[in-house]
């Protein structure tokens, strides 16, 4: 039987999809010469370097949000200029909120959230929304690397939710081969 696929399901998938594509992202970037990762590229926020620690500063913020406590952001400055720093955080941030997203009941979703802006404007949206505004927000930066790499001659990784969700179609199809094998004749709790 097909059980309803709910909010809170959706967003706890959508966040660990935004850790796939991100590993995949500074795998990518890895191939790149250092010294392009800061340089100007033309993006929003000048270099690749400054608009992942966005992806991150953006991410904290509006988690922030969620949680109801308040957030200076400032966008202008690289909170994270050690790059494998900025890497080991940004994925830490995605975790984090995948698990506090699991951990809201089923009802979050349906509520509302108020929250200031950065230029101080008080907005009430509801929390679906916020969380829909996250994801993409993260793609779309995302998005714009991606595109720069390919410019500076390296290969843009493949990103797309589809191959997450493929690569997690075969990760569970591999557990469950598992799990029957250690649960026949020759399983470690049957030689005991």
């Amino acid at each position: 039987m097909h059980t309803p696929y709910s909010w809170k399901s959706y967003f706890v998938v959508l966040s660990d999809y935004q850790q796939w594509a991100n590993d995949r992202l500074f795998a990518a970037l890895g191939s790149l010469d250092p010294a392009q990762l800061s340089s100007p590229q033309g993006l929003f926020f000048g270099s690749i370097h400054h608009t992942a620690d966005h992806i991150l500063h953006g991410n904290r913020m509006w988690h922030a949000r969620l949680r109801g406590e308040a957030f200076q952001a400032d966008f202008k400055r690289i909170l994270y200029p050690d790059w494998n720093q900025l890497i080991e955080v940004t994925q830490s941030q995605c975790a984090d909120l995948s698990l506090w997203l699991e951990a809201r009941a089923e009802t979050y979703y349906g509520e509302r959230l108020t929250f200031t802006s950065s230029n101080g404007q008080i907005h009430t949206m509801w929390v679906r929304d916020v969380l829909t505004h996250v994801m993409n927000h993260q793609t779309h930066h995302r998005g714009q690397i991606s595109a720069v790499i390919t410019r500076l001659g390296g290969t843009a990784p493949e990103m797309d939710y589809v191959y997450y969700k493929i690569a997690m179609d075969g990760y569970l199809q591999t557990v469950r081969a598992d799990q029957s094998l250690s649960s026949g004749p020759t399983s470690p709790s049957s030689l005991a």
